[in-house]
């Protein structure tokens, strides 16, 4: 099974860099990225999970009846992605489903950081996807944590694949920078050992990003984004399509995970 995610959120990277960057400025990214995602989900005929943030659901309501009309999930991300609060948990529960009119399940943290479980519990998500159990000098130390999805409490938490042993993180990052042929067979290693993969972008990257100097991106972010990630993408989907693998949404893995665990206690 294929995970395929997008952290739908308001372009803010530039700000990392030093750079004065609106959320006027942010949106307008976001939402070009996003449609080409779309674009390249739609001509391949898979499904995906969109973890959106309260700012973009309210700023982009058109491209969220897309992602919803064209059969995706629409997941929590947060509320303001450049400043997370101890609110945000329930507060973007609340502005993604006013938005959408549908229940949202599941909750990813931005940037991965950490986030309470009593309060992911306690807002009735089914599934927390905050997790990358790699080592990313400045980012992640997580060697510790386990590699593939566990239960804690009533929520089910599913990490970010990496490769198994060395934990190698198969994320944006890596499909951005690795020869293709090198990525996708991490990836075909990773499925064969854990039976699913879970990975995940961003809209920015999808748009020209080589083409704005002023937006003073490290050469591993600008490389290979805009059409070139698109067509990475594509060809991503299309190797695991031919491979026979099934895409699902994480609202459907849970699902599907719960009844095999319940069938097993049989």
């Amino acid at each position: 099974m294929i995970l395929l995610s997008f952290d739908t959120e308001e372009f803010d990277v530039p700000r990392e860099h030093g750079v004065d960057f609106s959320l006027e400025q942010g949106m307008e990214v976001s939402v070009a990225g996003t449609n080409r995602i779309l674009d390249c989900l739609k001509a391949n005929g898979v499904r995906a999970t969109f973890f959106c943030t309260a700012n973009f659901a309210e700023r982009a309501p058109e491209v969220m009846r897309r992602i919803m009309a064209e059969g995706h999930e629409v997941a929590c991300h947060g509320v303001d992605h450049w400043r997370p609060e101890a609110t945000d948990v329930e507060r973007s529960k609340q502005v993604v489903e006013r938005v959408t009119g549908r229940t949202a399940y599941g909750y990813r943290q931005p940037r991965m950081f950490p986030v309470s479980d009593a309060e992911i519990e306690r807002m009735g998500y089914r599934y927390n996807s905050s997790l990358n159990p790699a080592f990313i000098p400045g980012r992640y130390m997580h060697l510790s944590a386990p590699r593939t999805w566990f239960m804690r409490g009533r929520v089910m938490q599913i990490p970010a694949s990496v490769t198994p042993w060395v934990r190698f993180p198969l994320f944006w990052l890596a499909l951005h920078n690795l020869p293709e042929g090198l990525y996708h067979a991490l990836v075909r290693r990773t499925l064969r050992h854990d039976g699913y993969f879970v990975t995940y972008f961003h809209p920015w990257e999808f748009y020209e990003l080589r083409e704005h100097p002023e937006f003073r991106m490290p050469f591993i972010i600008r490389n290979n984004s805009g059409a070139a990630m698109a067509g990475r993408l594509d060809r991503l989907i299309r190797m695991l399509k031919a491979g026979g693998h099934r895409f699902v949404t994480f609202n459907e893995f849970v699902d599907i995970k719960l009844a095999e665990r319940q069938h097993t206690n049989i």
